[in-house]
């Protein structure tokens, strides 16, 4: 995931809004306590999905992958008077530390926390969402494109997180692994996709950010 100089890194995490106390704590305890916390949002990334989040001021938003929580507070930092966040995450092992850092961060009211499979969850919710943030199982990166879309607002957004995947999308196809493979082949179908306008942004492990006309 390290694609820019760790000076420069750090030059610019220091020019920029600092982590709040709950975002530090889940920052430190991530990575205490719970296995691969690389999979963590972190510092930068989650500047940038609250800064976004703030410019969208969305009402609704569908988050596919909580982990520890950590996107999902940044996310809810933009939400209007009255909105709401939907997180679906499949590992229950995980579920009373993020509930106690939602209610550390004083969202209980508007985060809605699911556990279970995403594919079959999402047809549950049936909300219009303003930002659906794809940050879940690799191979199923198209499935959920696609079943989110038609519920994404005219002028909504998807975004999709690790779609660089520490730079393996660039290694010829014969030497990428499943993961990868899926991860090309889902920024080829963004790409592809005439009803979006879409940019990937090089920060951390890549984000696609597509925009629905």
């Amino acid at each position: 995931m390290e694609f820019i100089d760790e000076r420069i890194e750090n030059y610019a995490l220091l020019h920029s809004q600092q982590e709040s106390a709950i975002l530090r704590k889940i920052n430190r305890e991530t990575n205490a306590k719970v296995l691969m916390p690389r999979m963590l949002s972190g510092h930068m990334q989650g500047n940038v999905l609250s800064m976004l989040s703030k410019m969208i001021q969305p009402k609704q938003i569908l988050e596919i992958g909580t982990y520890t929580g950590y996107s999902a507070i940044c996310l809810a930092q933009g939400l209007i008077e009255g909105g709401e966040l939907h997180t679906i995450d499949i590992n229950e092992e995980l579920e009373k530390m993020v509930r106690g850092f939602f209610s550390e961060a004083g969202l209980n009211e508007k985060i809605n926390y699911y556990i279970g499979n995403a594919l079959e969850i999402i047809p549950s919710i049936n909300k219009i969402y303003d930002i659906v943030f794809i940050d879940a199982d690799k191979k199923n990166y198209a499935n959920y494109y696609d079943l989110v879309f038609d519920n994404v607002k005219s002028g909504g957004y998807i975004i999709a997180d690790n779609v660089l995947w520490s730079g393996k999308v660039v290694d010829s196809f014969d030497k990428m692994d499943a993961d990868t493979k899926a991860i090309d082949a889902f920024n080829k179908k963004v790409n592809d996709d005439s009803r979006v306008e879409n940019m990937l942004l090089p920060i951390r492990d890549g984000l696609m950010i597509a925009r629905k006309k």
